[in-house]
């Protein structure tokens, strides 16, 4: 076991801490995505950052550039308030999720690019991260942490309860697209190095999980970001000891964390059931 720990540790490298930076920021912000109930928002950000990246295939500049401006240009659209319009947000969603998903495959269609090189340069593969991606992660994400700490409170009241946050004259609109925009610049990044599917995974399940295990928000984020950099490390150590792809791992071991937390919902339920 010991021998296995240390070969993975020397194999991943920087994927490890590039996971753990991922895994954690992803599966914080994730809390408000699944409080907001804009659960679609993370995969089809995810697929709009891999449009991204293949536009900046086809004219041969950086692929974060690329999905960067990309993901900023939706954001600012989704952050319009759409519960006043005829048409729902899950609605744009859903329409901006076809079309990226369709031109990313196009654009790449006649290029000189192999399908490994292709599907590994728009979806991204952990294991495959450098100190370089190392780097460009942490100058997204650790400032977008920060400033997500420090405007806490307008945020929670923003997307918790948005009419008190207007009456205690708080600029909701503002807050919203800063939020949004946050959250494409961190789904951008993540999606150029995790791939669309664990950034989606840690966006949804891990805060689920979470929310399961505690009513307290301080708690929540807590859990919710234990679950995502302790699974990341598990489906790391697993995907190298029994030689299974290391995303999916991950990803099943996410969503043993989530059954975990199930079981104990329902079981403190029903003790406090039996108790009365």
């Amino acid at each position: 076991m010991l021998e296995n720990l240390y070969g993975t540790i020397q194999i991943f490298g920087y994927a490890m801490l590039v996971g753990i930076l991922v895994s954690a920021v992803c599966s914080i912000l994730g809390v408000f995505v699944v409080t907001k109930r804009v659960v679609f928002i993370g995969i089809t950000l995810s697929e709009v950052a891999a449009c991204g990246v293949a536009t900046s295939m086809i004219f041969h500049f950086s692929p974060m550039v690329g999905a960067g401006i990309l993901t900023t240009i939706v954001v600012a659209i989704l952050a319009y308030p759409f519960e006043s319009t005829r048409i729902p947000r899950d609605a744009v969603l859903g329409v901006t999720f076809v079309v990226a998903a369709a031109l990313s495959i196009l654009l790449v269609a006649k290029s000189h690019f192999g399908l490994e090189q292709i599907n590994a340069l728009l979806y991204g593969n952990l294991l495959f991260a450098t100190e370089t991606d190392l780097l460009a992660v942490s100058l997204i994400m650790l400032p977008v942490l920060v400033y997500f700490f420090l405007f806490l409170r307008p945020i929670l009241y923003t997307f918790l309860d948005r009419e008190m946050a207007k009456v205690l004259g708080m600029r909701v609109i503002l807050w919203e697209l800063s939020f949004f925009f946050s959250l494409g610049l961190v789904v951008s990044a993540a999606s150029r190095v995790a791939g669309s599917m664990l950034v989606f995974c840690y966006l949804i399940v891990s805060p689920a999980a979470a929310l399961l295990f505690s009513k307290k928000l301080h708690l929540v984020f807590v859990f919710s970001a234990a679950s995502g950099v302790s699974s990341t490390l598990a489906g790391m150590y697993l995907s190298y000891a029994y030689d299974l792809p290391t995303s999916q791992t991950i990803a099943v071991s996410t969503c043993c964390i989530f059954l975990g937390a199930v079981v104990y919902f329902f079981a403190t339920r029903l003790y406090l059931l039996w108790r009365k």
